[in-house]
């Protein structure tokens, strides 16, 4: 009998939780919506609660160091506390809302090199080892993202790698305390002044915030430096704009305030 209730505070026994996603594809500010599993064990259990959470893999600085860690940045409890009785089979329908900054992990149907997505599911069981399960999530981009990503690959510059960083975007409104950076390469028109662009996307329920950095060439006597740029993108007007001609203005703007000519 001790060897058995051993064993069932380590897990052994317990209750099985899985969660089936309707459609893991979605958009930031969208919802998931799906149902979750939860199936007894060999022995009657109190489960404590459900909850689901979106986790991401963000990049920390911490002094001269770097490293990665999984960080879950949104959180739904879904039921309270509740008697599983052995063999008893519970599901739990829900409805996640999805940040409005969640990062996208999708382009043009591929992923987006460098980024991961997961929705969590915990199940909470009073003395014994807590249940999970991971579902993989694709986050595609919102309409104006997507006109602001294509600009850029009409400009001719290359996808390189994305990434999430953890701090703040100074200037402009964040709900996270992390932002995604996307990383471009140039094209050779751009790569006398330019190693690299970066994008970040920020939107909000009433506009997207887009911020470019430049990661400015060094010459044989001068030091590369940043360039940092930021503007709000309206989403009922997105398709009004050229935005093509609106970035290679602002890039080339930019070049001649820093003394180099594209």
């Amino acid at each position: 009998m001790v060897f058995k209730k051993m064993l069932q505070a380590f897990g052994v026994g317990g209750p099985s939780v899985d969660t089936v996603l309707t459609n893991s594809n979605c958009l930031p500010g969208g919802f998931l919506d799906g149902q979750v599993h939860v199936v007894g064990g060999d022995h009657a259990v109190d489960v404590e609660y459900v909850a689901i959470g979106l986790m991401t893999r963000v990049e920390v600085e911490s002094g001269d160091n770097e490293y990665q860690t999984n960080q879950e940045f949104h959180r739904q409890r879904l039921t309270g506390s509740f008697r599983l009785e052995p063999g008893a089979r519970h599901d739990v329908p829900f409805r996640f809302e999805v940040p409005w900054q969640t990062p996208i992990t999708e382009l043009y149907g591929q992923r987006l090199h460098g980024m991961t997505m997961g929705l969590a599911t915990e199940l909470e069981v009073a003395r014994a080892v807590d249940k999970s399960d991971l579902d993989a999530v694709q986050v595609h981009p919102l309409p104006a993202q997507e006109r602001i990503l294509e600009a850029l690959l009409r400009l001719g510059f290359r996808f390189h790698k994305a990434d999430v960083e953890r701090g703040r975007v100074y200037g402009v409104e964040q709900e996270l305390p992390f932002y995604q950076e996307i990383e471009f390469h140039p094209p050779a028109r751009y790569a006398s002044g330019i190693n690299q662009l970066e994008l970040t996307f920020l939107p909000t329920p009433r506009k997207l915030q887009v911020v470019l950095e430049l990661d400015k060439r060094g010459g044989l006597f001068t030091e590369g430096h940043d360039a940092f740029g930021s503007f709000d993108v309206d989403y009922a007007t997105v398709d009004q704009v050229d935005w093509t001609a609106q970035l290679d203005n602002w890039l080339r703007q930019s070049a001649s305030r820093r003394g180099l000519f594209l």
